[in-house]
């Protein structure tokens, strides 16, 4: 095989991962023009069509998904021997594509990963905050920050934030208008501020659990937004009860400015988790990110 096809075969199968030749060329760093070319010249040479092209998407053709299929452990595994030889380096170095969410974003990577870059120079890292959840294998990123509870148990899963826990809260004034809710139930009686999930549509549902049961509550109020701030403000100006990490109102609850009901229903979640793939080698690049992101002690 020639040097060319090898770098075609590359280029069509960063096209058909990413759906797109503007995503697949900042990839690959070469422009969305010189990757158009490559794969006219491809298919020109096989003699059959690999790519469905339109004015707005790009798909892998049959032909194409059978070709993708047959090199894609092809590809793992030159990828494979090529991580490999890293550990003879004495630096980690190479590129990393991590996928993650809003929160982990902020309380996970934005007080790590700026010092984590000063001290690895040679390592690059790209970030794509995405609220779904997303296949870090067929969207090929090397891993993943989400909570613990959604990550595939065939992931290997590194604990990069504490235990959570969501728990339920109203200002004195609010309480002075309305009695305390005793149980999940009560709810369906109070106002209550709803959140809508930004990646299906629907509202948060009120999660709890007592007696080894689960109990999940959808109460109505007068709000519901998909913006975190705006549902906070709402709830610290006596609106209506909030459903919100414990941590980010632990300080309104000390001073006395919000109020925490059905603390028994309550139960600790898993909190943020790094997961990779265990059928692939951890490149050093990737080990460096796990040790610098790492809760100590995990």
């Amino acid at each position: 095989m020639q040097r060319t096809e090898l770098n075609d075969l590359l280029a069509f199968e960063a096209i058909a991962r990413e759906r797109s030749f503007t995503r697949a060329a900042a990839r690959l760093g070469m422009s969305a023009s010189a990757l158009s070319h490559a794969m006219r010249g491809l298919e020109a040479r096989l003699g059959v069509r690999l790519l469905s092209r339109t004015t707005r998407s790009v798909s892998p053709t049959e032909a194409g998904e059978r070709l993708l299929r047959s090199l894609t452990p092809a590809l793992a595994e030159i990828e494979d021997g090529l991580t490999s030889l890293a550990d003879w380096r004495e630096t980690p170095s190479g590129t990393v594509r991590l996928t993650t969410f809003s929160y982990a974003a902020e309380t996970v990577l934005q007080p790590k990963l700026p010092a984590f870059l000063l001290a690895n120079p040679d390592v690059n890292v790209e970030i794509d905050v995405d609220d779904g959840l997303t296949n870090i294998v067929e969207a090929g990123f090397d891993a993943g920050i989400r909570f613990g509870e959604t990550v595939a148990k065939d992931m290997i899963a590194v604990r990069v934030g504490p235990d959570l826990r969501t728990v339920v809260v109203g200002t004195p004034d609010y309480f002075d208008r309305h009695p305390k809710p005793e149980t999940p139930d009560d709810l369906r009686r109070h106002i209550c501020i709803n959140y809508r999930l930004r990646t299906s549509g629907g509202l948060l549902p009120w999660e709890f659990a007592f007696g080894g049961r689960d109990i999940n509550v959808r109460p109505s109020g007068q709000l519901i937004t998909n913006d975190g701030p705006l549902a906070a403000a709402a709830v610290r100006a006596g609106a209506g009860l909030g459903y919100v990490l414990e941590h980010a109102v632990a300080d309104d609850i000390a001073a006395g400015r919000l109020v925490q009901v059905l603390a028994a229903y309550c139960p600790v979640f898993p909190g943020c988790r790094l997961y990779h793939s265990s059928r692939r080698q951890t490149p050093p690049a990737l080990r460096a990110i796990i040790d610098a992101l790492r809760v100590s002690g995990a």
